[in-house]
């Protein structure tokens, strides 16, 4: 496994960002697993010789199969501002996804509205708005295929629970490896090909436009989709 100090992939006084493996949860939960936050407010207070606690908070989070950029907050000063910027909306979220089927349309916006089933930890798109559901909407672009799979980038506009797996399975575009939202197999590793490939905001203390890319995992399909970006 990749040691963490090779997965930072931004820091500084205030911010840092991590580049998650499939497989890793960011915070604490039922299962009894380290979490990533817990990682890595271990690896600061090693690294930099810090005594007593470190803060350290996680400023949103990505699904256990899924990689990419994972951004945590190292003072409180930081923490409520990027959790608004993540809760209005006014970042840039990028992801990629590898499915199996050709989409109708080069690009398109999706909306639709979804309702959480927690005892699942599953959530269903539906196209029309009732009470409960919540709206949620991203678009997609066409990168390219491998011959078999395509990958799509997905900009997310809204933040809901497992947002880009629902909406693109209603659409019949399901994800790699994604058995929960009608995938035919699972992914050796277990993980799904969706990656939280980039983030775009202003940083809220130094005010200057901050973006972070993250590279996918290195497998054979995910370096044959980094070619088709390459061109």
């Amino acid at each position: 496994m990749q040691e963490l100090s090779e997965r930072i992939i931004f820091e500084d006084n205030h911010l840092i960002a991590i580049n998650k493996l499939n497989g890793e949860i960011v915070q604490a939960d039922k299962t009894g697993d380290k979490p990533l936050l817990e990682i890595v407010r271990e690896y600061i207070k090693k690294r930099d010789n810090k005594p007593g606690n470190v803060f350290l908070e996680a400023v949103h989070r990505i699904d256990r199969p899924v990689s990419g950029i994972v951004l945590f907050a190292k003072t409180s000063k930081v923490l409520p501002r990027m959790s608004k910027l993540f809760h209005d909306g006014n970042l840039q979220k990028i992801y990629w996804a590898v499915v199996g089927n050709m989409p109708k349309s080069q690009t398109e916006t999706l909306i639709h509205y979804l309702v959480r089933y927690p005892e699942k930890n599953k959530s269903v798109a539906f196209v029309d708005n009732k009470s409960g559901r919540k709206e949620a909407r991203l678009t997609y672009k066409l990168l390219g295929n491998t011959g078999r799979y395509f990958l799509l980038e997905v900009e997310l506009h809204t933040g809901r629970h497992h947002q880009i797996r629902a909406q693109l399975a209603k659409v019949g575009l399901t994800i790699r490896g994604d058995l929960k939202y009608g995938a035919p197999r699972s992914n050796p590793d277990g993980g799904i090909n969706l990656h939280a490939y980039s983030l775009a905001f202003e940083h809220p203390v130094s005010l200057e436009q901050t973006k972070i890319i993250a590279n996918p995992p290195t497998d054979s399909l995910w370096n044959a989709c980094q070619e088709i970006v390459k061109g």
